[in-house]
C-alpha cells in the first residue's frame, strides 16, 4: 500500500515514529513534511496529503497535528476523503470497518508514540466491512456531490 504522511511541527516526533511502523509493515510512503520543529501552518501539510489521497495518487493518508482537530477539518474539505481522528484503538478499527476511512488523523500532543504506533498498525490492517456500511458511504458521497454541484 502507498501512504501519504504529513504533520505540522506539533506532530513531527509522532510522524517519525509512525514512519518506522510503515516500514515495518512494508508500506511505501511519501513524506510531505514538515521536517523541522519550527512552527508551521498545519493546513499546508493537510492540503498536500489530502489532495494526494483525493486524487488517487496514494491509497491512504496519515496526518498529525497537535490535537488532530485542525488536520481533520482540512482533510474532510476534499472530495472522496473520509478522515477520522483516532486517539485510541477502537475508533481506529471502527473507522476502517464501518467508514472506510482513507485518512487517519492523530493528535501529536494527545497520545504517546507507543499508542500511536498501535493505532497505525490497527488502522492499516483493518479492512472495510462493506455490506450495510457501503450504502452509508454511498450516501456520504451523494451529499458531497450535491454540495459540489450547488457550489457550496
Amino acid at each position: 500500500m502507498f501512504i501519504a504522511i504529513g504533520s505540522d511541527h506539533a506532530g513531527l516526533e509522532l510522524k517519525i515514529a509512525i514512519i518506522s511502523v510503515l516500514k515495518e509493515l512494508a508500506h511505501e510512503y511519501i513524506d510531505y513534511g514538515t521536517d523541522s520543529p519550527q512552527s508551521v501552518d498545519y493546513p499546508d501539510f493537510g492540503e498536500m496529503v489530502s489532495d494526494a489521497v483525493s486524487k488517487g495518487k496514494v491509497d491512504r493518508g496519515i496526518l498529525i497535528c497537535g490535537t488532530g482537530i485542525g488536520m481533520s477539518i482540512v482533510a474532510n474539505k476534499f472530495p472522496n476523503i473520509r478522515a477520522a481522528l483516532c486517539n485510541e484503538l477502537f475508533s481506529a478499527k471502527m473507522s476502517r470497518l464501518h467508514n472506510d476511512a482513507n485518512i487517519l488523523v492523530l493528535g501529536g500532543r494527545i497520545i504517546g508514540k507507543d499508542l500511536a504506533k498501535e493505532i497505525v498498525r490497527t488502522w492499516m490492517v483493518t479492512p472495510f466491512e462493506s455490506g450495510r456500511h457501503l450504502n452509508r458511504i454511498v450516501k456520504i458521497t451523494l451529499i458531497e456531490n450535491k454540495r459540489m454541484i450547488k457550489g457550496k
